[in-house]
């Protein structure tokens, strides 16, 4: 049972459509809050996600952008304040892989993930920022005057041989978050990460959707299971609320143990 609300805040969750992002505004919505599901070539999956929200009682809109490209975030941000008003908390999830060898990897693989993983979350915390400074605390609402989550990985601490485009990514994630909050603390703006391990998404099923994938992938994992979108959208809401005011510039990892290099168990 959720003990703390977020009711009256407006959310906008990017990739929101499928997965990690989906789990995160359906829980915000449970909690309260008004939520743009984000999109860039999902809009079915989408609407799909706000008919959800929508039938348990909630409130959700779907907007096309995509993050990478300033013009676009500009006019998402834009159009959510049509639609309501402003913005209260901002969770940077849209992300994805293009995995390769590192001396395979083409400057477009690279770059790809860069744009969307690292420069997406920049351009939507700026614009985010500027409404929070723009606007202040609102008495009553939050005690913040915003929150900005920022969607990062075990990855960010361990290295990832095959995916250094994607480590790289979350690394940077880790320092954007970090300097950030450092920066906006002064003006009552919370930013804060999360640090998924191994969870069951569309991105990574070929880890764990047959017994012998998911038998290696627990491996790696202490808690001896994997996690599912729900537990990452608990943990923001959670990050979201008042109960966590306290909570600035660090990263949470939700990753039932793998950050402690479970390889290391028996004397390595």
């Amino acid at each position: 049972m959720i003990t703390y609300s977020l009711k009256g805040q407006s959310a906008l969750v990017t990739g929101a459509d499928s997965g990690i992002g989906k789990g995160v505004a359906l829980e915000l919505a449970k909690a309260g809050a008004r939520v743009i599901i984000n999109h860039v070539d999902a809009h079915e999956m989408a609407q799909l996600t706000v008919d959800e929200i929508t039938t348990a009682g909630g409130e959700a809109y779907a907007i096309h952008a995509d993050v990478s490209n300033e013009a676009e975030v500009q006019a998402m941000f834009a159009e959510m304040y049509k639609q309501y008003g402003t913005i209260d908390i901002l969770v940077n999830n849209a992300g994805l892989q293009r995995d390769s060898k590192f001396v395979d990897m083409t400057l477009d693989q690279w770059q790809t993930v860069i744009n969307i993983n690292l420069t997406g979350q920049f351009l939507c915390a700026r614009e985010a920022a500027r409404e929070f400074i723009r606007r202040g605390v609102v008495a009553g609402r939050s005690k913040a005057a915003g929150k900005i989550i920022c969607m990062s990985s075990v990855h960010e601490v361990i290295p990832w041989g095959g995916h250094v485009n994607y480590a790289t990514s979350k690394g940077g994630v880790m320092m954007l978050m970090k300097s950030i909050a450092q920066e906006l603390a002064p003006h009552k703006i919370r930013v804060m990460s999360i640090g998924p391990g191994a969870i069951e998404t569309h991105i990574n099923q070929a880890a764990w959707s047959n017994p012998e994938a998911l038998k290696k992938l627990l491996t790696l994992i202490p808690y001896n299971r994997a996690g599912v979108a729900a537990d990452i959208g608990k943990l923001a809401a959670w990050l979201a609320s008042d109960e966590a005011d306290y909570i600035t510039g660090t990263t949470i990892f939700i990753d039932g143990g793998m950050t402690l290099y479970p390889g290391f168990a028996d004397n390595g």
